[in-house]
Parts: C-alpha cells; structure tokens; sequence
C-alpha cells in the first residue's frame, strides 16, 4: 500500500537556539510540542502519539509525556538513529497513522549540552562515548568523538579524487549566505573564502567553519492524515516519500571508509516511493555536521558522480539564487543544530512558503536527508505542497 500524500506536517514549533543557559532539554522541549500545536491549531488532548528523538544526554525519556501532560497516548516511543532519527520518526509516524495506530503524532528532539562553563567543543566530547570494543580501538589511535571519522572520510576523498579545502569551504560560504537571511540562525556575519581559509584546524583537513554548531534549544513537528490536514490552520506540507539505509560502520566491513553513505539506497527508495526523479528537485535540505557530509551525499544520491562534489559544489549552486538551493535557513554550520530536525524544520518553512527573504520561489518538491553516526545511518524523506 502506497503512502504517497496520505499523511502532512501540520504544526512545527521551535524555541530559541543557541546560547541559552539555565534551561534543560525537557524544558526546551516542552516549549517546542506546545507551539508546534498552537501552530497547527490543536490541542494536547487531540495527541495520541508522541515520539521522542533520543539525545546523548539520555534527558529526552518516556518520561516527557508526563512533563507534557498528554493523557490520551495510544503510541509512545524514543527512538535513537542520531541524526537520521528525524526521517525514521516520520516513517513511524505515518504508518502508525495510515494503520489506525494513532491520529495526531508530535515529533520531539531538544538538547542542552552547552553550559556556562561548557563549551561547543566539549559539549559532545569524549567523556560521553565509551572505550569499549571498537570505540576503545579508535580512541588508542586518537580518535575521540566523530571529528576525526570525518576528517579521515574527508582526507580519503581529497586523496582518491583531489578534492580541495576551497570546495569545501564553498560550502561553508553558501550556507553562510543562507543564514544571513534566516533571523533564526545563529551565524548571520558574512564569511569570505579567504576567513575560511585562515580559520584554524579543528581536525585536518576540517576547519572551523567546515563543523557545525552545536546549540541548546528544541523543535516539535506535528503529523496527521492529508484528510485531517486540509482543514488545520497551515498549508499541508504532505509526505510523499521515505527511505531509510544503515549500511554501518566501516571498520568491519572492505567498503573504501568514508567515501559512500546511506543516501543511494534511501534516495532510490523514497524518490521511488513519491514517483518522482532526482530532477524533479526544488530544494535539498541536506544533513550537514560538516561540509564533508553535504559533499559526500549529493554524490551518493546522484546529483553527481563519486568524486565530483568538489567540483560539483565549487560554482555557487547551492546558494542563494544557485541551481540548487541547499541548506536554506543555514543549515547545521550557520543555522542551529538540532540534528535531523535542523533541515527537516527548514523544508517545512520552505514547502510552506514562509521563508521571507530567502524563501526559494519554487518549492513544490523539497529532499530532507538525515544522517548519523560516521556515516553509518541515513534517512531520505520527500516533501511536497501537494499530496499527489
């Protein structure tokens, strides 16, 4: 049975991100479900399902349900892909929905690693990861956390197919130019490519502004049927496609480490799914923990040849008035970071037209990709202003 428009995004709410102190993930998230609502124009009573997008702090917990006080759940989960968890809690969702599992279902992720005294590059740190079996391996060989994963996937393209910082930084600059527009995003200051040069190295060859921001804050969606949707207070953002890929990490398998990602076989699956082409594409809102990321995925879902991102990403076409628009609220590295709910949450204010200055003028079809782990999970979801 075809899911295709049979379900929308009705509510989104977001709360301040950024620096803010004093405030738990549980906080934040509770602000986040109950303006998604008043944005859909429901109530909690109208809530029959709640999915919980697990943080690395453990705080986003069943529990949340009863900080919320929704008493009339009939589906209640959290549920843990990292950064793809966005696109599997919409799949979720809308078979729980289309099977008569629950009516109205609020997607929730908030996070608060930052502290007064805790800054971005200890907030994911090592102490959260454990030394144990393979993680401990890597960390003998000084390999801490995600960055380096990414900075040898980076190192190891650059190699095979001479890939440059320049391209890279091409789109650090695009994305920059997309938050300069968005009053939400948390870098809004112009980023030449001659800054991002001189930033320093966090991991080589990753510069500052080749890594994402990491921000406290939360954001909720809301999902019902087509059905239910067209008479809520906003334009249905219908779901027409998903696809989901876990092809794991590369340390046990002789895949080339770093070089592919989950986004072919959840790209053919959801596009698939919406009867749709990849040049049927408006707007890409594509996972960006680094500029690695977006480079490697736009490859894997064909926009271009393995190994022609640098070349692909270098003339300016995933920034404001490109061939195609990328990241358009800023993405993870100018915008918020709030994993797999950052680009999805920007897709829902482009599909909706409600961007502003940096609404895109055509936006009938829009790709939402998530992605976790060192490239070891990845979720692909297709929006569109209409259900079919």
């Amino acid at each position: 049975m075809s899911i295709k428009g049979k379900c929308a995004i009705v509510g989104l709410g977001m709360t301040a991100m950024g620096k803010i102190y004093g405030r738990s993930a549980s906080d934040f998230a509770i602000e986040a479900v109950e303006l998604a609502l008043q944005d859909a124009g429901l109530t909690k009573a109208d809530v029959d399902g709640l999915l919980i997008n697990a943080n690395l702090s453990r705080e986003m917990q069943p529990g949340l349900q009863s900080a919320l006080g929704l008493e009339n759940l009939r589906l209640l989960n959290v549920m843990n892909a990292y950064g793809a968890t966005a696109g599997t809690m919409i799949q979720y969702a809308v078979m729980a929905i289309i099977h008569g599992l629950a009516n109205v279902v609020v997607l929730v992720f908030a996070d608060a690693p930052l502290k007064p005294s805790k800054g971005a590059g200890a907030a994911y740190g090592a102490n959260l990861l454990s030394l144990q079996g393979m993680d401990g391996l890597l960390a003998a060989y000084g390999v801490f956390g995600p960055i380096p994963g990414y900075a040898l996937a980076a190192r190891r393209h650059m190699h095979l197919f001479g890939t440059t910082s320049e391209q890279l930084g091409a789109i650090a600059i695009a994305e920059r130019r997309w938050a300069q527009m968005n009053p939400a995003a948390q870098m809004r200051t112009p980023l030449t490519m001659e800054e991002y040069l001189a930033s320093r190295y966090i991991v080589e060859p990753l510069r500052l502004y080749d890594c994402c921001l990491v921000s406290n804050g939360g954001i909720a969606v809301v999902i019902t049927s087509a059905e239910r949707a067209r008479h809520l207070r906003q334009p249905p953002v219908y779901i027409l496609g998903l696809g989901q890929a876990a092809p794991g990490g590369d340390e046990r398998t002789d895949r080339e480490p770093g070089i592919y990602t989950g986004a072919k076989q959840s790209g053919q699956t959801a596009l698939r799914m919406a009867g749709i082409e990849l040049k049927d594409i408006d707007i890409c809102e594509i996972y960006d923990c680094y500029t690695y990321t977006v480079l490697v995925t736009l490859e894997d879902y064909g926009f271009c040849a393995k190994g022609e991102g640098g070349a692909f990403v270098a003339d300016g076409k995933l920034g404001p008035g490109g061939s195609l628009p990328t990241n358009t609220g800023g993405g993870q590295l100018s915008g918020y970071y709030m994993w797999g709910f950052t680009p999805l949450s920007e897709a829902i204010i482009q599909a909706r037209g409600q961007a502003g200055e940096r609404q895109v003028p055509k936006h009938d079809l829009i790709l939402v990709s998530g992605n976790g782990g060192i490239l070891q999970y990845h979720s692909t979801t297709i929006l569109g202003t209409q259900p079919g």
